[in-house]
């Protein structure tokens, strides 16, 4: 029996996505959660084979859960469900450590053989987010990933160092001498441009582009 735990914030999703799975002669749901703050702390009690979570959660979302997860539990097979076909989100998936990334536009036999895949330790990514996989490694290889600067404008780039060292908007407005509601458009068009969901998700993405310290170059 694979022992499952699951974690989306949308209650009939996650409801459905449990009735499903119980279904199989072969899978069981240990627990149905909303976050990755609930999976942290009942994951020592189930000790699951895979963990189904949903890319975006509030407070803490799948990317970062899972990296915790990994860190504590290197073995664990981890499953991302997600909407968004946006390729850096699938590649910091992949650097977090997930064996499996799937649309939720999947049909439930792609779920279930996702999930025996992971558990026999193998991958398991939708067929349209291979191809952009494989597109990212080649850039990274290559050394045409886009640079930080080559996205975004000096100013973007100043607001984003600041909210991954954790400074709140009025801080940040403070900083450089501008409105909080001005930090916050500003933010929006960041989170736009990068094609991410969160305040949380920027600061991530900041951190792994260098963009924590060093000098700001205020304008």
């Amino acid at each position: 029996m694979i022992r499952v735990l699951l974690a989306d914030d949308h209650h009939l999703f996650r409801e459905g996505l449990t009735r499903l799975l119980n279904d199989e002669e072969d899978i069981e749901v240990a627990a149905s959660l909303r976050n990755g703050q609930e999976v942290l702390a009942v994951i020592h009690t189930y000790r699951p084979d895979v963990v189904v979570l949903d890319v975006n959660m509030p407070g803490m979302d799948g990317i970062e859960t899972a990296r915790r997860l990994r860190t504590s539990y290197p073995d664990l097979g981890i499953l991302l469900l997600t909407v968004s076909e946006d390729r850096e989100t699938l590649f910091r998936a992949v650097q977090a450590g997930v064996r499996g990334y799937l649309l939720k536009s999947s049909t439930s036999d792609e779920l279930v053989d996702a999930i025996h895949r992971i558990r026999r330790g193998e991958a398991a990514i939708s067929p349209s987010m291979s191809a952009k996989l494989l597109d990212e490694f080649v850039a990274l290889s290559q050394g045409k990933r886009q640079r930080p600067e080559d996205i975004l404008t000096e100013r973007e780039r100043d607001i984003l160092r600041y909210v991954a060292n954790g400074m709140s908007n009025k801080e940040i407005g403070a900083a450089l001498a501008i409105s909080p509601h001005t930090v916050k458009a500003h933010l929006r068009h960041i989170l736009d441009k990068l094609g991410l969901r969160s305040r949380t998700q920027a600061a991530a993405w900041a951190e792994r582009h260098g963009l924590t310290g060093g000098d700001n170059h205020m304008a």
